[in-house]
């Protein structure tokens, strides 16, 4: 009996002292709703395993990035998940963790020779579908203007996909082209931007690409602050989500498509990813065995937004 009592007792102290499995998760940019989405259900699925979570915020800040990368570091996390990360600009903090042991997944970040893998859509695809999109809302004739966002590589590459079908499409001319700063208050940058384009061209614009849906929103309530419909102005943009998918099934709103990317579900496949090479002891290979894990991405119009919208 004295035995079994002692082997109980050293079984509980052993559970007692075993340390849950501790993870950073960082977003670089909470204001950034896919940020946040990506971020945040990184974070619940990781609690939902019983594991330690410190979720940060960067609020758009490379220093601050840096920053929270290097605390965790020193304090020597499990692992580190990053929602829309900088793996050139934070080079130096991205090897740290490498250096440390610390494995590092990535969502919609691109690649670095320093993590496991980054989760992501094929941005390529996503330009080309939105882009494909409105020129056919347009009959491939008339005048675009483009919202771009050149800091970011996923609404760069989106633009760079939409000037590839532009060069091959002559009937169709750009007559405005703002480009978004990286700000605590982009959405008035947008604003400032689009309602002097918008003044500059009125009644004389076909069609409007935005390379995120938060920019869209944004020019939607200009245009209908103007009257204008979507059957006179369509907006297409990409990122999906509940306000999106509103706007497209609202016939006052100028949205009529976006290519829909699961933030929800990447955020989701890191952690389950992380647990299987950093727990389980699975090698990254058995997960993928390149630089990237792909997502596939939908289009989502007037056809298909009620399979969308909650009810």
């Amino acid at each position: 009996m004295l035995r079994i009592i002692g082997l109980v007792c050293a079984l509980l102290l052993a559970a007692t002292g075993a340390q849950a499995f501790e993870i950073g998760v960082i977003g670089f940019q909470f204001s950034a709703e896919t940020h946040a989405r990506v971020a945040n259900a990184a974070a619940e699925a990781a609690k939902g395993k019983g594991w330690n979570v410190t979720l940060l915020n960067s609020e758009g800040s490379l220093p601050k990035h840096a920053e929270q990368f290097d605390a965790l570091i020193s304090r020597k996390v499990d692992a580190i998940i990053v929602a829309m990360g900088k793996p050139i600009e934070a080079d130096a903090q991205f090897a740290a963790a490498q250096k440390a042991g610390i494995p590092v997944i990535t969502v919609q970040s691109g690649g670095s020779p320093h993590v496991l893998f980054d989760i992501q859509t094929n941005e390529w695809k996503v330009g080309a579908d939105a882009a494909l999109y409105l020129l056919g809302k347009m009959n491939y004739a008339g005048n675009l203007i483009a919202e771009r966002f050149e800091l970011n590589v996923a609404s760069r590459i989106r633009g760079k996909m939409l000037d590839a079908i532009l060069s091959e499409t002559p009937t169709i001319k750009v007559v405005g082209s703002h480009a978004m700063a990286r700000t605590g208050s982009w959405r008035e940058d947008v604003r400032s931007g689009m309602s002097a384009l918008l003044l500059q061209n009125a009644g004389k614009v076909q069609g409007i690409w935005a390379s995120f849906d938060g920019q869209a929103y944004v020019i939607d309530d200009l245009l209908q602050q103007q009257g204008v419909t979507k059957a006179q102005v369509p907006i297409v943009s990409a990122d999906g989500g509940p306000e999106t998918y509103r706007r497209i099934a609202d016939p006052e709103s100028c949205i009529v498509a976006t290519v829909a990317i699961p933030f929800e579900k990447m955020g989701v496949m890191a952690v389950d990813a992380m647990e299987a090479i950093a727990v389980k002891k699975q090698k990254k290979e058995s997960i993928t065995s390149g630089p990237y894990l792909y997502v596939d991405a939908v289009l989502v119009d007037a056809g298909n937004v009620q399979q969308f919208l909650k009810p």
